[in-house]
């Protein structure tokens, strides 16, 4: 299984535009069904993925997942910029979380809620009642 995480061409544009500001604006996690399937120029904004967020209930609750902890690293001898937050856990309680085959990061402080990418986790993934399912090592390279 191997896990891709592709950025959003807005996210890009947003960033040089100086509309994304990682110490201040708030970042969020949603899940995102098995029919989802990432564009990286239409998937632009919170509205273009709603409709294939997993709906909520047993422990995931649309839109509520904050991301903590930013981190931005340069790294010039390997010509590129690493945005880090903490590992987040969804519990699921009262049946199952899931499946879902990708999660989105967004950010809920621009005015379109501007889509920075998907981590495509690369098979569908389940959490059964009264466990997690732990979104780990949460990172994106700018190079």
């Amino acid at each position: 299984m191997a896990v891709v995480s592709t950025l959003s061409n807005r996210f890009k544009y947003q960033l040089a535009s100086g509309n994304i500001d990682f110490d201040a604006d708030t970042f969020k996690l949603i899940l995102m069904n098995t029919t989802f399937a990432f564009d990286k120029d239409s998937d632009d904004n919170l509205g273009a993925v709603t409709a294939d967020q997993l709906s909520t209930g047993n422990g995931y609750t649309q839109d509520s997942a904050t991301l903590a902890s930013v981190s931005v690293t340069r790294d010039d001898a390997n010509d590129k910029t690493t945005v880090t937050w903490d590992d987040y856990t969804f519990t699921a309680s009262g049946g199952s979380i899931g499946p879902s085959g990708a999660a989105i990061i967004y950010d809920d402080t621009t005015s379109d809620d501007t889509v920075l990418g998907c981590i495509d986790f690369g098979s569908d993934l389940t959490a059964t009642d009264g466990l997690g399912l732990q979104i780990k090592d949460i990172v994106f390279e700018l190079s």
